[in-house]
């Protein structure tokens, strides 16, 4: 099935900062709780000239629970994308961006040419990516048309499929293949990493940025029947019935190794769930995280529970009442990890160093 370009709006560039390439260092790996449970003090113009015309079709949102899914391959993907999980979305952004250090990526790149953003979302990471590489076309794509109707010139959206055989790119000619939470999202990773491995030249990049969904305590205060930690479980055990697992980050870096890819590098941070810690950076990270889950809360969970478990929504509901409560439950120190890994597609005759 062909990809469908989003046709422009007025050319116009927005007025966000371009990213700064480096970053502060990666936050410290041991978060210390803070002793008070309280929470005081907080502190362009399109470059697509295709003549093609997108269906009408894939604006048809599939409309479910009083929230829309996307109509391009409709069911693939059981995560909404209407206009609250937008500014999620958004929010998760920003919050990626501080836990990274002010980074967009971590792959060592040199003058990339031609950029792929797997998943795109609402676009914000090409855009970034489109302003600091203003010599590179980059390209996002999507099931859903829910990107900027302004962009640079050098940044295109459109809407494919990543899961389909054919990506309708030229063999070896990508510099660099961004992915970013998409846990879910595919039956087997493992097949997207191959077809970026076959899409990118000798010396090109690709790199994942991953939420693992699995909570972690390293202090003892999280029980096992903690609300959020058995909704985790739930919900895992539903992506597993779907055949779209979500433990997919931690397993990155060896399938990276295996579809060829030298280099390969790895880094974990941690996540803090609510404002628990007593560091000030991560209570603020925790504060926004905490937002973040619970904005994101009903609809990580409707169409998984509602299709896959056969909940029905007001049993949905009741259950999520108690999860909500745990999210924002500051005695309870529990963070996500954040995978990043990246890996460098070998020149050829260039003998893979397996770590």
């Amino acid at each position: 099935m062909s990809s469908l370009t989003i046709p422009p709006s007025t050319p116009l560039y927005d007025d966000e900062p371009p990213s700064p390439e480096e970053g502060p260092p990666s936050p410290r790996n041991i978060i210390e709780p803070d002793s008070d449970l309280s929470d005081n003090g907080h502190e362009t113009g399109s470059c697509d000239t295709s003549t093609k015309s997108v269906r009408e079709s894939i604006f048809n949102f599939i409309k479910e629970n009083g929230r829309t899914y996307h109509a391009y391959q409709a069911g693939s993907y059981l995560f909404p994308n209407d206009p609250p999980e937008l500014e999620r979305l958004d929010l998760q952004f920003e919050i990626l961006k501080v836990l990274f250090g002010g980074r967009n990526h971590f792959a060592p790149l040199e003058n990339p040419r031609k950029i792929l953003d797997i998943g795109t979302g609402t676009g914000k990471w090409a855009v970034q990516m489109a302003k600091k590489f203003p010599n590179a076309e980059v390209t996002g794509t999507d099931l859903s048309p829910i990107q900027p109707m302004y962009y640079p010139a050098n940044c295109k959206f459109i809407i494919d499929d990543a899961a389909e055989p054919d990506w309708m790119i030229r063999p070896s000619s990508l510099d660099y293949v961004h992915t970013r939470v998409l846990l879910g999202a595919f039956t087997d990773f493992r097949e997207i990493i191959k077809k970026a491995y076959h899409s990118l030249r000798p010396g090109g990049y690709l790199e994942s940025q991953e939420m693992y969904s699995m909570l972690f305590c390293d202090d003892g205060t999280m029980p096992p029947n903690y609300p959020l930690l058995v909704w985790q479980r739930r919900q895992d055990g539903a992506a597993m019935d779907a055949g779209r697992p979500m433990r997919i980050a931690n397993k990155l870096k060896r399938w990276y190794e295996q579809a060829g890819f030298v280099d390969v590098k790895e880094e974990m941070f941690k996540l803090p769930i609510n404002s628990w810690p007593k560091d000030p950076q991560f209570k603020m990270l925790g504060r926004f995280s905490e937002q973040n889950l619970l904005d994101g809360l009903q609809g990580f969970s409707l169409a998984w529970f509602s299709r896959v478990l056969r909940w029905t929504k007001d049993e949905i509901e009741v259950d999520l009442v108690n999860v909500r409560k745990a999210i924002s439950d500051r005695s309870v120190h529990a963070y996500l990890k954040i995978y990043v890994v990246w890996g460098r597609k070998p020149y050829p005759n260039e003998v893979p160093r397996q770590s």
